[in-house]
């Protein structure tokens, strides 16, 4: 099991930028593939962005594309997204998470840390 603590959320304006942080521990996070996920009141998780194992390829839902940029730093077992030109419909709690497959058909294990609220309102 992978556990994870996110951190870096908040109030922005539109427009605005946060960086979104989480760290890792548990089972050897540098084994898995990453990806950040976000949620809304009576919806359904919906995946973000993922990252590969070794961090050379990434993955962007279409409705963040050329705004967020998902990395990681398998030495300190983190994981960040910086989220630029926000906007009110990102607002949500956004979580880390560990997965397989690939990018592709990125598959998340079912180890949900609290998350971080981001508020995006003028």
């Amino acid at each position: 099991q992978v556990r994870f603590v996110e951190s870096g959320g908040g109030l922005v304006q539109p427009g605005g930028s946060l960086r979104l942080s989480c760290v890792a521990s548990g089972d050897p996070f540098k084994n898995y593939l990453a990806a950040w996920y976000r949620q809304t009141p009576g919806n359904e998780r919906e995946l973000v962005a993922a990252i590969t194992d070794l961090g050379d390829r990434t993955k962007y839902a279409e409705f963040v594309k050329g705004r967020f940029t998902i990395s990681r730093d398998n030495n300190e077992s983190t994981l960040h997204l910086q989220m630029n030109e926000l906007k009110p419909e990102d607002t949500a709690v956004y979580y880390c998470s560990v997965g397989r497959r690939g990018l592709t058909y990125y598959t998340p294990y079912s180890w949900w840390g609290q998350g971080t609220q981001v508020n995006v309102s003028s």
